[in-house]
């Protein structure tokens, strides 16, 4: 099969390859999928370049890559036969793993290939896993958001932008979006967003007490730099409200204004797709294929592109500077 990899980690032209690998065979209570379209998520992008100096290669070779969509072409002993030609999506195929989707042909655990609605492309399936669980979790796992008011930083982001939708569908009754840029602020809007605040031009607290009015605070916001925005937040937020963290890349190390948390009851969650539960994978699961199939939703893609043009894909990601998901046309 053709397939991108590397064997060594750091910076994207310097250690991805492209050529033939031998096609996998799934395992017991595997599936094998015939991969369409790949995703890359900053992760993948992470993990390839050694991020915060972890350099050490878990597997000789890695074939990069956790989201993508195809066909199940083959099935591992304990799996029903019935599965084959079933189209699905495939989400953290690289946890734990050596090979992920940037590939013709990628196997796993036959629960992680989830089967994709009728009339959904292969190109939406890509774009689930990572972002719309990651959104999934920060939203709803401290219960339901119905009559609440949530803001969300960086609502055009890859999760942000699922994490304003599904806000929405859970009956939020105010939902804020932040962006930086023009751009985005049309991506937030498109995603549902009641308000839209340019964190570069706008005092984001200012503006937050002024749409929500007097006498109300937020009661979830969905963190996307919680080091740098966790003083405001704290301030933004009424008693025993949720921050749900799934990022701080510019703050790593955050100071915590515990006190100031302590005198609200306030609760810091942090969101990492990979570790959540297994109830809180398939909890997202059921939610993303309801919506899928009720066409509640709506996705960003900025580019398509080959297989060739892995390490690209990879700068693109690693740039911030794209609006949309990047993916890959395997097939």
């Amino acid at each position: 099969m053709k397939a991108s990899w590397y064997e060594i980690k750091g910076p994207a032209a310097q250690v991805l390859r492209i050529g033939e690998l031998p096609d996998p065979e799934p395992a017991a209570g595997e599936v094998r999928v015939r991969v369409h379209v790949s995703a890359v998520n900053p992760s993948d992008a992470k993990s390839r370049g050694g991020a915060r100096g972890n350099v050490a290669m878990p597997f000789a070779r890695i074939v990069p890559h956790q989201d993508g969509a195809g066909v199940i072409d083959r099935v591992g002993p304990g799996v029903d036969p019935s599965r084959i030609g079933e189209r699905v999506w495939v989400y953290e195929a690289t946890l734990g793993r050596a090979h992920g989707t940037a590939a013709q042909f990628a196997t796993v655990p036959a629960h992680k290939a989830v089967p994709l609605p009728e009339g959904v492309g292969f190109e939406v399936g890509a774009c689930m896993g990572i972002p719309a669980m990651t959104a999934h979790r920060c939203v709803f796992a401290d219960g339901p958001v119905a009559g609440k008011a949530v803001l969300v930083q960086g609502g055009a982001g890859a999760v942000g932008y699922y994490a304003v939708q599904m806000a929405r569908l859970g009956g939020a009754s105010m939902v804020l979006a932040t962006v930086s840029r023009d751009e985005q602020a049309q991506r937030a809007r498109e995603a549902g967003a009641h308000a839209v605040i340019n964190y570069r031009t706008e005092n984001v607290v200012d503006r937050v007490a002024e749409l929500l009015g007097p006498g109300r605070a937020l009661d979830r916001i969905v963190e996307v730099a919680a080091g740098v925005n966790l003083a405001d937040d704290v301030r933004m937020l009424g008693p025993r409200g949720v921050i749900a963290a799934y990022g701080s890349d510019a703050e790593p190390q955050p100071a915590l204004p515990f006190f100031a948390m302590l005198a609200k009851d306030l609760t810091l969650r942090t969101v990492l797709v990979y570790v959540m539960s297994d109830e809180a994978h398939r909890e997202a699961v059921q939610f993303i294929d309801s919506a899928l199939r009720a066409g509640q939703l709506v996705h960003q893609i900025q580019r398509i592109y080959t297989l060739d043009d892995i390490v690209e894909v990879h700068q693109a990601c690693e740039s911030m500077k794209n609006v949309g998901k990047l993916l890959i046309r395997i097939d």
